[in-house]
């Protein structure tokens, strides 16, 4: 099981490490790239290529502001690409978040909430699950603790009314 999450910027790594906490706490092995769309444009695509050969499941991407680096890395696979649009420009990241929603037909990227790492490492892993079961029952148990811890909030706030 193997996922890649590439960032633009160092800066964006603060932002993506809660995604790479979830996946390894799956037991997924985990590829953490700083490649720019931009900046780097020949080691992304070295690298993009490195994970169509080399039994990466799933690619992450995370840009802020242009956020070209999705659509590239999806221009270049046919692997699912998961963006995860960051904030820090003057838009608060809905420059990103309309960047990368916004993919033209045939080249599609996956997107999740701005700074939304953490979801983009459950959707990452959902996709995984359909050939690893493993994984599939891991996420099953989550969301069955997920629903008692919200059950639970909600007796206590019964008991106190």
């Amino acid at each position: 099981m193997k996922v890649s999450i590439i960032m633009g910027s160092t800066s964006d790594l603060p932002k993506v490490e809660p995604a790479v906490g979830i996946l390894k706490d799956y037991g997924v092995e985990v590829s953490v790239r700083c490649l720019s769309a931009h900046r780097a444009h020949l080691g992304l695509s070295k690298f993009v290529e490195e994970c169509n050969q080399n039994g990466t499941e799933v690619i992450i991407t995370a840009a802020g502001m242009a956020a070209a680096l999705p659509g590239v890395v999806a221009s270049q696979t046919v692997l699912p690409v998961i963006g995860v649009p960051l904030s820090g420009s003057v838009l608060d990241g809905m420059d990103a978040l309309m960047s990368i929603v916004q993919m033209p037909p045939g080249i599609p990227v996956a997107t999740v909430a701005i700074n939304g790492s953490k979801n983009a490492a459950y959707l990452a892993l959902q996709i995984v699950g359909i050939n690893h079961p493993e994984i599939k029952e891991k996420l099953l148990e989550e969301r069955k603790q997920m629903e008692e811890n919200a059950m639970a909030a909600n007796r206590e706030v019964m008991e106190k009314f």
